[in-house]
């Protein structure tokens, strides 16, 4: 059967979400659908491999030197133990091994892996591939039943209208460590396919989806250990543009010191949270699908960007005009 979820917002069009009742092994071939727009999960049975499986070495882009980088995408999900490569375990000698790579450091680049980089995105399509990115990795984790919620900025965005900030480079969402820990054990670089409408072709949505992009869930195998050491692995995770190499990062939170610090939570960049502020978490929408933000979520805004973040109307060459209820571009930016 078909459950239907109407939504009041950004899509006039329903949210279609598959619920046939389906055997344990319920994500061989699970669909759901968006407004006409299909996100199929692949998912095959979980590997036996230990760390990085080494057959996966002579595709990396990374120099041999390296030992490399992050592998391509695994036959089988790839579960990750740390204490089996000497590059994800804690640092040896002051040495720590950066997992995620990106093509450059500026604030530009920083924001693609390089192994899908082919150069910037221009602005006109950079919103729309930061919106398939996230409305494909929340339609696919409510799919696979995974909870996971906005953060930083991208909770932000939700703050004012439920969209994406046009100036943002990248997405930032949270999971909690057992999260991750369970997504790096059955989902380690699976491959995902999301079919959709073009964004302008009005005309399409009564017919089959137009456009189809793929996208990588990688696990970093540091996720395994609580700490940051010299901090270079404290993005968990990200779900990753197969097409262009933009990407939502995932962080963990986690109770890092429970006996003299209990009920806070954490990721390794030392973003705190208090159980309170995060529980229960309360359902909404972003981008014009379900989505989950932290219970307190002003409060959260207020400590990480201060209250003019929720009052300034002019940011980043863009002003937020009321009648349309939107970001838009100065005139002298453009």
């Amino acid at each position: 059967m078909q459950t239907l979820l109407l939504l009041s917002g950004l899509l006039a069009s329903p949210l279609l979400i598959n619920a046939a009742a389906v055997p344990a092994d319920l994500f061989q071939s699970a669909t759901t659908t968006i407004a006409g727009a299909e996100a199929a999960v692949s998912r095959p049975p979980v590997g036996t491999h230990d760390g990085l499986a080494a057959s996966n070495t002579a595709a990396s882009p990374f120099p041999a030197e390296t030992t490399a980088g992050p592998p391509p995408p695994a036959e089988k999900p790839v579960k990750f133990a740390p204490i089996h490569n000497p590059h994800f375990g804690p640092p040896a000698a002051g040495f720590e091994y950066k997992y995620f790579q990106e093509p450059g450091e500026s604030l530009e680049l920083g924001h693609y892996d390089i192994r899908y980089f082919h150069g910037e995105v221009e602005y006109e399509e950079h919103r729309e591939t930061l919106r398939h990115l996230i409305r494909s990795y929340l339609t696919v984790f409510q799919h696979l039943g995974v909870e996971t919620w906005l953060a930083h900025g991208t909770l932000l965005g939700w703050w004012w209208n439920g969209r994406i900030m046009p100036w943002d480079f990248d997405l930032d969402v949270q999971v909690s460590i057992s999260t991750l820990r369970y997504l790096g054990e059955n989902y380690n670089r699976t491959l995902h396919t999301y079919e959709h409408f073009d964004d302008g072709d009005q005309e399409a949505r009564s017919s089959r989806p137009t456009k189809s992009r793929t996208y990588l869930l990688d696990i970093n195998p540091a996720s395994a250990t609580l700490e940051r050491h010299q901090g270079l692995n404290v993005i968990d995770a990200r779900w990753v543009d197969t097409s262009n190499g933009m990407f939502v990062d995932i962080t963990g939170l986690a109770e890092r010191a429970p006996d003299y610090s209990p009920g806070v939570w954490s990721c390794k960049n030392y973003h705190r949270y208090r159980t309170r502020d995060l529980f229960p978490m309360r359902r909404s929408e972003f981008e014009g699908v379900p989505a989950t933000v932290p219970y307190s979520f002003e409060a959260i805004l207020r400590e990480e960007y201060g209250e003019k973040s929720m009052v300034a109307t002019h940011w980043q060459g863009h002003h937020w005009a009321p009648n349309l209820k939107e970001w838009v571009k100065d005139l002298e930016a453009q």
